[in-house]
């Protein structure tokens, strides 16, 4: 399904939304490694596997694989043909399973993309980061590519059922590679380095104003 669907979909969406990709030749094209990203909409794991030439894979909430009839089946082929993987958010065990589902990703050479802010922005704010982002990277041993989206957030507002023409932009910036660069530094210290390391650089690219507070998640993030 994903193969039909990555045939299919990226060129309509780039015809249709035109979207203003660059740095793309960030993104390595094979071999394990982060996307990290800002979110500002629930459209951003589309926007970003739909501009990315290599398969890119997101954690999603298991509730778009779990409707029945004929929407819920037109939905689990949608999420699964976009190369998302199904996370209960509200199970902690679940979630900290996530991690090892992430781990699994790029074990096998497979590009992971992630929100370090854990969840959208609704005031437009770049939240402070947290530091799964850091762990993936540095057990994994994989470089993390900063992204940042504009206009996302305009493309499928809360509560809107249909997609908008709108001006999204996406950027990709320099990896930040991880191999020896923290020996010798605490494991916890070394995750909130790299972690706020990377929200500098998805700052950058994406013009948000910092927040500097984690950012809650609501209930229909």
């Amino acid at each position: 399904m994903y193969a039909v669907l990555h045939r299919l979909v990226p060129p309509l969406a780039k015809a249709v939304w035109r979207p203003e990709v660059t740095g793309l030749g960030n993104v390595p094209p094979s071999g394990g490694v982060i996307l990290a990203s800002n979110h500002l909409s629930f459209a951003d794991s589309v926007v970003i596997p739909i501009v990315v030439p290599r398969k890119v894979v997101f954690l999603a909430k298991s509730e778009y694989f779990t409707g029945t009839g004929l929407k819920g089946a037109l939905s689990r082929a949608w999420f699964d043909g976009l190369g998302m993987l199904p996370v209960d958010r509200d199970d902690h065990r679940a979630a900290l399973d996530s991690l090892d589902t992430a781990l699994e990703v790029l074990r096998r050479g497979d590009a992971f993309g992630i929100y370090p802010e854990g969840t959208r922005s609704r005031d437009g704010r770049l939240y402070r980061g947290r530091t799964g982002v850091a762990h993936l990277a540095l057990t994994a041993g994989v470089p993390i590519v900063p992204v940042g989206l504009c206009g996302t957030q305009d493309l499928q507002p809360v509560g809107s059922s249909l997609p908008r023409v709108v001006k999204v932009s996406v950027s990709f910036g320099t990896p930040i590679e991880v191999a020896d660069r923290f020996t010798g530094l605490a494991p916890g210290r070394a995750r909130r380095v790299l972690t706020d390391e990377t929200m500098a650089a998805i700052q950058e690219l994406s013009g948000q104003v910092p927040a500097g507070v984690y950012n809650d998640r609501a209930p229909d993030a």
